[in-house]
């Protein structure tokens, strides 16, 4: 377990310290002119080999195995696909005073993504909690994702009069050639691909954290080039932080209450919390291009902080939960 928890920590630090390294380079070392459309290229080109590997990878078999646990999957999707939106939404009022009205949008648009699956079935094997239920819940919520996101953030967006955020006919195509096709095409290849993708499993890790880390450059190049952080304020930038923060605390004892309140095991229970909570960056990023046709710092943004506040945050809760065993689970 202490070997399986160290090479989750390696592989956390390698994806954060590149998302840094990203971040300052778009910051010091912007791409311009014909450096920039290469860019653009490189990363419309690595979403594509990106979703068509993940359909490659992903077994249809533990989608329906999972359905099997029905009550546990249908409580995960409940909390990823509905109280997420609904609970932001209902928020945005007071979150919108402390990060503004933009950078809230962001945070609406983390409400409608998938969860995770790496992260999410890592903290679960660490916290002692169901892990086949955890590959279960979180690859049928990435499939899921690639459907209901686009659909929520139409909604929503077109509800809070985001100019240009709504799904009409150009983002459903542009969503089909770069998340769609590429998806379908990596499920109808799987037959072939799947040894390959088995026995190459560091490699097509390398490829998902290169492709965020192309996306986070590329964004933050055309924010450096477009004045984007002379204009953001400071005061938001920390509340947007610390917004996260609350938000994740509040969810965290939902998911938990709500899970034990229905009867579910202690190991469930876990599942419910790490599944049922975190939001997917490597699905989001990429995904943001496809829905809005450009990267949109107000969203990546908050994106990007709410990732790595819920990886800070579900550390805490795995190392409490595997120190403990508390069937309370420290609550």
């Amino acid at each position: 377990m202490k070997q399986h928890l160290l090479s989750i920590l390696a592989k956390t630090d390698r994806f954060t310290n590149g998302i840094i390294i990203c971040v300052i380079l778009g910051l010091l070392l912007p791409c311009h002119g014909i450096g920039a459309d290469i860019f653009d290229w490189l990363t419309n080109a690595a979403i594509i080999l990106l979703f068509f590997l993940y359909g490659a990878k992903l077994s249809r078999q533990s989608v329906i195995d999972g359905l099997l646990h029905w009550r546990l999957q249908a409580l995960v999707a409940f909390f990823t696909f509905i109280f997420f939106p609904i609970f932001f939404s209902l928020v945005q009022p007071l979150g919108e005073r402390l990060v503004g009205s933009a950078l809230y949008m962001g945070l609406i648009y983390v409400a409608c993504l998938p969860s995770t699956v790496q992260s999410s079935i890592a903290f679960t094997s660490v916290a002692g909690g169901n892990v086949p239920a955890a590959v279960c819940a979180a690859s049928a919520s990435s499939l899921l994702g690639v459907f209901l996101t686009p659909l929520l953030v139409g909604l929503l967006f077109h509800t809070s009069n985001a100019s240009g955020a709504a799904v009409g006919l150009d983002t459903i195509l542009q969503i089909c050639y770069q998340i769609l096709l590429p998806f379908i095409a990596g499920q109808i290849a799987q037959r072939w691909l799947k040894p390959w993708v088995d026995s190459h499993r560091k490699l097509i890790g390398w490829n998902d954290q290169t492709t965020i880390w192309l996306v986070v450059y590329t964004a933050f190049s055309g924010a450096t080039r477009g004045g984007y952080w002379s204009q953001l304020d400071a005061r938001h930038l920390i509340g947007l932080i610390l917004l996260c923060l609350i938000l994740l605390c509040i969810i965290h004892a939902t998911t938990y209450f709500s899970s034990k309140l229905l009867g579910f095991s202690r190991e469930d229970r876990i599942t419910i919390v790490f599944c049922g909570s975190k939001k997917s960056l490597a699905v989001g990023a990429p995904m943001m291009m496809a829905i809005f046709g450009s990267l949109d710092n107000n969203l990546l943004l908050p994106l990007m902080i709410f990732h790595q506040v819920q990886l800070v945050t579900c550390a805490h809760l795995a190392r409490m939960w595997h120190r403990d065993g508390d069937d309370d689970g420290g609550y």
